[in-house]
């Protein structure tokens, strides 16, 4: 038997991220076999085309398959990506926003787990056997910036996680985690992209895609017209605006003390925070797998420490 593998899954509202790649939740099921072997995932007589789009909003994950059947595809491109096995033990390594982490935890440790039973299923026209063989979750945010050694030694730190719906903030106290400071703001990227989407439709006539905005919050070339490109800078703008004053708002001055921001909007407050936003000192982590990479790591320190008695 090999070793169990450990792999690390942010499981975003907008997009699902391992250490190595990550896919929008889309999720459309076919009854006959698609048009394309990419990105399809075939379990228990159904065919599943992953990465179309997003999912519908689910604030409770937990509700239907889809994400277990998104988990699948994460944990299948992992394995391929590393070549490793195709039949093999898995230790799951996943988070949940510290605000419910007490209440969620075992619900979705359990949604995850499936007893450790193994499962069969074909991705990309490959036949993979996988047993969940553990789960472990953290926090959301925090497994990231225990990463962040240039930080740590900061008596406090603020820590704001910009995920698709959700924006999590938190404050670290000599490393800890203060739970009073904790936050679930629903000012993520999802809302930033549809206030855009609605002002662009309201002044040009336009209808434009979520992809197409990206595109050009990212700075890459394209299609788009100058006028729609100047409306998304300027709504992407007030959008970063709104966010710090609701930072601000919850308690937490990133005028005095650093500011970590991480997740999938961090690259936008990266073109959009100047010195004139007057904060203490913001670190940006624009790498969108920095959650799946720091839950990976904690799981191998963690067992490591088991391991050696």
């Amino acid at each position: 038997m090999n070793d169990t593998i450990i792999i690390g899954i942010d499981h975003g509202y907008a997009a699902m991220k391992t250490a190595h790649f990550s896919f929008p939740t889309g999720l459309v099921e076919y009854e006959h076999e698609p048009y394309t072997r990419k990105n399809v995932l075939e379990y228990e007589g159904k065919y599943y085309v992953v990465g179309s789009g997003r999912q519908p909003l689910q604030k409770d994950k937990t509700v239907t398959e889809d994400y277990y059947l998104l988990t699948l595809a994460a944990v299948a491109g992992e394995l391929a990506f590393r070549k490793t096995d195709v039949v093999v033990d898995v230790h799951l390594a996943a988070g949940l926003p510290l605000t419910s982490f007490g209440r969620d935890k075992k619900k979705f440790r359990d949604y995850l787990l499936r007893d450790r039973n193994p499962v069969s299923f074909r991705y990309e026209g490959v036949d993979y056997i996988v047993t969940i063989a553990d789960v472990t979750l953290f926090p959301q945010g925090y497994a990231a910036v225990l990463m962040q050694m240039e930080l740590l030694d900061e008596p406090s730190v603020i820590v704001a996680d910009i995920g698709g719906w959700t924006v999590d903030l938190m404050r670290l106290d000599n490393r800890i985690p203060n739970a009073t400071t904790c936050r679930s703001l629903e000012l993520g990227m999802i809302r930033c992209l549809d206030e855009i989407s609605e002002q662009i439709r309201r002044i040009l006539g336009l209808s434009m895609t979520a992809a197409q905005i990206e595109s050009v919050l990212r700075g890459e070339a394209s299609s788009v017209d100058e006028a729609a490109r100047q409306i998304i800078r300027r709504e992407a703008g007030a959008y970063v605006q709104r966010l710090l004053s609701a930072i601000m708002e919850s308690g937490l001055d990133a005028r005095a003390m650093p500011t970590i921001f991480l997740g999938g909007g961090a690259g936008l407050m990266k073109r959009h925070v100047s010195a004139t936003d007057g904060l203490c000192r913001p670190l940006i982590l624009d790498d969108v797998c920095m959650n799946a990479k720091g839950y990976e790591r904690l799981v191998g320190q963690l067992l490591a420490r088991v391991g050696n008695g």
